[in-house]
């Protein structure tokens, strides 16, 4: 029997680059495993994602509140003090701008009886005076009937609603008479009421501003054959007029 022929043995150029061919195709299947290795830790997609990626927010500081400024505390202007003189008009009695000198005691004292006597309206302040012009209470204003320079010489005759206007400054204040009323210079009881914040009334808390014209009852008193009269020369009777602010305005 004829023996079987053993194949050729191949080139040993040959093996090799075999050989080098296995390697190579080992070595690219291990790549891919080597890429996923590489994908960022959490992420669970396994392939391209089909929404963009969220942008990172930057992180903001909070405004801190800054303590707000403290606010200077309102100031109230000061009230000007009252002048010396104001000046007092009463159109039914031909008075125009007639001096109105105040000063600290009661209606028809020492002070204000020289006052008086040198020709002008005296207005008392204080506690047993009254008022300055525009204020809530009574605010008073005497002069002389018969003697100097006679300026409410017709004063008892003034009727109710005429207007007295005083003017203080740049202001003028309307007052409207409304009623007369009498005082006794004998009568402690007669003084308090003519000097009450409300006029007549004493113990009355005033509730809006008020004025008192105050002269004499001399003629009156005579007439009626009294003729009483205190150390400066006044009688005993006084003829005043009430009234009540109605406006003020600028002069």
């Amino acid at each position: 029997m004829a023996r079987a022929r053993r194949p050729a043995p191949l080139p040993a150029t040959l093996l090799g680059l075999l050989g080098l061919l296995a390697v190579a195709a080992g070595a690219g299947c291990a790549a891919e495993p080597e890429r996923s290795a590489r994908r960022p830790a959490g992420s669970t997609s396994t392939g391209p994602s089909s929404s963009p990626p969220s942008p990172t927010r930057t992180p903001t500081s909070t405004p801190t509140s800054s303590s707000p400024s403290p606010t200077p505390p309102a100031t109230e202007t000061p009230a000007r003090p009252e002048p010396a003189r104001s000046f007092l008009s009463i159109p039914r009695l031909g008075l125009a701008d007639f001096p109105v000198v105040r000063y600290r005691g009661s209606p028809d004292d020492a002070v204000g009886t020289r006052l008086q006597n040198d020709g002008s309206l005296a207005s008392p302040r204080g506690r047993s005076g009254g008022e300055a012009p525009g204020e809530i209470g009574n605010y008073i204003v005497t002069g002389h009937r018969l003697s100097s320079t006679e300026p409410f010489r017709y004063l008892p005759s003034l009727p109710n609603g005429s207007r007295v206007r005083i003017r203080v400054a740049d202001v003028v204040h309307v007052y409207e008479v409304r009623r007369t009323r009498w005082t006794s210079f004998r009568s402690r009881a007669s003084l308090a009421a003519q000097r009450a914040a409300v006029p007549g009334r004493p113990g009355v808390a005033a509730t809006r501003a008020m004025i008192t014209l105050s002269t004499c009852a001399t003629i009156e008193d005579h007439a009626a054959g009294n003729y009483w009269a205190d150390e400066f020369d006044n009688p005993e009777h006084r003829i005043e007029k009430i009234g009540v602010l109605v406006a003020t305005r600028p002069a």
